[in-house]
């Protein structure tokens, strides 16, 4: 009690309480704040190099107001273009070497990876996009002001969920394309919003993301720049690839072209990339089996593989359909053939020996279906092992087709779910080989089909049918129905995929109508100038295209040149 009387009332201690903030010293303060200036600008460095190589949605459009900054933004742009394309085409070109390095010497393993990254057709890729991208952005950006239109050009700005939907919609098998009104342009003058209107506001960078931005220019300036751009630009190409680039081009500016004018005027074709598919088809076979000389020489092959035909029984149906006889050569190659049956190698013999008598005879003007198939005796049997020989060929092909872009592309997606994504590569991969096999089977059924009833009608002694209605049977014009009826097939395939089908035959086609037609003098010859003319009447299109309405590109072309060139 006296200490505490002499102390006084005692008062309770408290501990001090921790402060809210954190404490640090100055120099790690310091220390921290420059860290974080460090991460702010490498984060800064590496965004702008992966633009050099992934352009982002929404691109502001590059204003430029004279000739100088034209062919500085031009110059960029070329360059950048050139080395995407480098990289793409080097990595092809390793990839595909890969595959390839086990059967070669280890001695000249540098050797072919130096020609497949710096190699001559590496250079002229590069060059080829390059030289495109450089002109197309000058000529583009120089004519308004070198010719400045009284009305100042907009920016077309498409909302990226419109351009995302529309290619939802090609993934679902929709094929409508996007109208330009339902892609909600950026209103020219703003309106106060309704209170249930208002969205959050966000920043300027934010906003960009949502939109994909082309600079509306005067139509015929985004054709002269395309144009221009393209016949130069084919040139740096080898000659035999010039043709490819010149009809994919010109093919995809049809199709272009053909969407904006069918979506504007509310005209729809049922099934036209069926239609399309078939016409092409009628056209490549009928050039493949009587004027071999109208498609290339590798499109041949392709086609003579995956027919599963002998190439001397191909050669023989067009020497009788054109001439009437055929090289005893072929015939004898047929002999040589371990599956021959002997039903069928008697017949063979049989035609044999009249077309080597005194006074030779060689038939009908059609080939022998048992050349044909001579591994199988009667036509009945034939559809089902064609089928599956076709099917069992492509299968590992489109097996890759289907699976390894699931792989590269689609990652998230099969971590996600990999027993969906799976099934679903393979039912597409069955698919795409079943309508290959049913394009095989059809052809060959209606070719048998309508030699048997040539020879069947022709027979008899008193035919009710007319004799020229039998000639048309075997005529020139029937090997041509029997590509359009197989066309038929691509309804097999997926809906999604017959768009890309029919753009991939189109080229053929229409190379092999156009030099039939030449040969009769029905067109001009366009002689070396041909593949600039026809790069710079297709790049015309889908230029124009691109910088006016690109929602009725295909979303592959639109993205390609999206990130090639950009909004200008």
């Amino acid at each position: 009690m006296a200490d505490v009387e002499a102390g006084g009332p005692s008062r309770p201690r408290y501990n001090k309480r921790p402060p809210s903030y954190i404490q640090m010293a100055p120099k790690r303060a310091i220390q921290s704040f420059e860290n974080l200036v460090a991460l702010a600008n490498y984060e800064e460095r590496l965004s702008e190099a992966r633009k050099m190589v992934w352009r982002d949605r929404g691109e502001p459009v590059a204003e430029v107001d004279d000739l100088w900054e034209c062919l500085e933004h031009a110059g960029r742009g070329g360059m950048r273009a050139g080395a995407l394309a480098f990289n793409i085409r080097a990595g092809v070109n390793l990839f595909l070497l890969a595959f390839r390095l086990r059967r070669l010497s280890r001695k000249l393993w540098l050797s072919y990876v130096r020609t497949a990254i710096f190699g001559p057709d590496t250079l002229r890729f590069t060059a080829m996009f390059g030289s495109f991208v450089f002109l197309y952005k000058f000529i583009l950006n120089a004519l308004p002001i070198l010719r400045p239109s009284p009305t100042h050009s907009r920016r077309l700005s498409f909302r990226e969920s419109a351009l995302e939907e529309e290619d939802d919609l090609e993934a679902s098998g929709t094929s409508t394309p996007i109208t330009p009104g339902s892609a909600t342009p950026l209103a020219m003058t703003p309106r106060r919003p309704m209170l249930s209107e208002r969205r959050p506001r966000l920043s300027l960078s934010a906003s960009a993301q949502q939109v994909l931005i082309r600079k509306q220019t005067r139509r015929w300036h985004a054709i002269a720049a395309g144009s221009i751009a393209g016949a130069v630009a084919v040139m740096f190409e080898k000659r035999a690839n010039r043709v490819a680039v010149a009809q994919q081009m010109f093919v995809r500016g049809l199709q272009g072209s053909y969407n904006a004018f069918t979506s504007k005027r509310g005209i729809r074709v049922p099934h036209g990339d069926v239609i399309v598919f078939s016409l092409c088809c009628g056209q490549i076979l009928y050039g493949f089996l009587l004027r071999p000389d109208t498609l290339p020489h590798s499109y041949n092959k392709w086609i003579e593989a995956a027919s599963m035909t002998p190439p001397g029984a191909i050669r023989m149906n067009r020497d009788l359909v054109r001439d009437g006889k055929f090289n005893i050569a072929d015939l004898e190659g047929i002999l040589r053939r371990d599956d021959v049956t002997p039903h069928n190698r008697t017949v063979l013999l049989d035609l044999y020996k009249s077309a080597t008598s005194s006074s030779p005879s060689y038939g009908p003007h059609f080939g022998p279906c048992e050349a044909v198939h001579p591994m199988i005796d009667s036509c009945m049997w034939l559809p089902l092992p064609r089928f599956m020989d076709v099917f069992k060929w492509m299968l590992p092909i489109y097996g890759a087709l289907h699976f390894i872009p699931m792989l590269l592309f689609k990652r998230a997606a099969f971590m996600k779910d990999p027993k969906h994504m799976l099934l679903r590569a393979g039912w597409g991969t069955t698919r795409s080989s079943a309508f290959l096999g049913t394009f095989v089977l059809i052809y060959q059924a209606f070719f048998c089909f309508k030699h048997w009833m040539y020879s069947s009608l022709s027979s008899r002694p008193s035919s009710p049918i007319p004799q020229w209605l039998l000639n048309m049977l075997i005529s020139k014009p029937s090997f041509w129905l029997g590509g359009l009826l197989a066309g038929l097939s691509l309804f097999v395939e997926e809906k999604r995929r017959r768009g890309e089908l029919a753009m991939y035959v189109l080229p053929k086609g229409l190379q092999s109508a156009w030099v039939m037609a030449r040969g009769k003098g029905l067109v001009f010859k366009t002689g070396k100038f041909g593949e600039p003319l026809l790069t710079a009447l297709g790049m015309g299109m889908v230029m124009s295209i691109y910088q006016n309405d690109p929602q009725y590109l295909s979303g592959l072309v639109r993205r390609i040149l999206y990130q090639f060139i950009g909004p200008n």
